[in-house]
């Protein structure tokens, strides 16, 4: 009976030593930076940034037009007059205040639209990675403030390498 009961220990102890998990880690950060699909990205966000840019220009415009236009002819126009473009005036200053203050918002939105696709990319091939080599578990150094990595378990170089990411050599 001493005997059973030892087997069956000693069975669930190497049971549990062969099921522990295998941590990795991957800078999803430097792969990015690394893709070449990032350039087009960039150029794309640029021309959106452009794009909002010239609305604000036209708006601005139009501002300064309704300004000189009043200041023009506020002479001949009646109280009611006055204040209806006083009022188109202060509504277009709004709408500038507005703009720019959602200007930024709107190109981090754009930003973040654009990359999710490579960021998807990258999510893949580590899962392909990860599952052929048996991870349990993969952190992302840029967010998890490690202290210290080990490199025989960051899978940076071998998920770029399953994307075609070549890496130049430095001297």
């Amino acid at each position: 009976m001493k005997k059973l009961i030892i087997s069956i220990l000693v069975l669930i102890v190497s049971f549990q030593l062969s099921a522990q998990s295998k941590t990795g880690t991957i800078d999803t950060e430097f792969i990015l930076s690394k893709m070449p699909e990032l350039a087009k990205v960039q150029e794309e966000l640029k021309t959106y940034n452009g794009k909002l840019e010239s609305d604000l220009k036209v708006k601005v415009d139009e501002y300064q037009a309704k300004i000189k236009d009043y200041q023009e002819k506020s002479t001949s126009f009646t109280e009611p007059m006055k204040k209806t473009k006083q009022e188109e005036i202060i509504n277009l200053e709004n709408d500038i205040t507005k703009f720019r203050q959602n200007g930024s918002q709107l190109v981090q939105l754009q930003q973040n639209k654009l990359l999710q696709p490579l960021y998807q990319k990258i999510g893949k091939a580590l899962e392909e990675v990860a599952k052929a080599e048996k991870f349990t578990q993969v952190f992302t150094i840029t967010t998890s403030g490690l202290a210290y990595i080990d490199p025989n378990y960051d899978l940076t170089q071998k998920v770029m390498t399953k994307l075609g990411i070549k890496l130049e050599e430095s001297k």
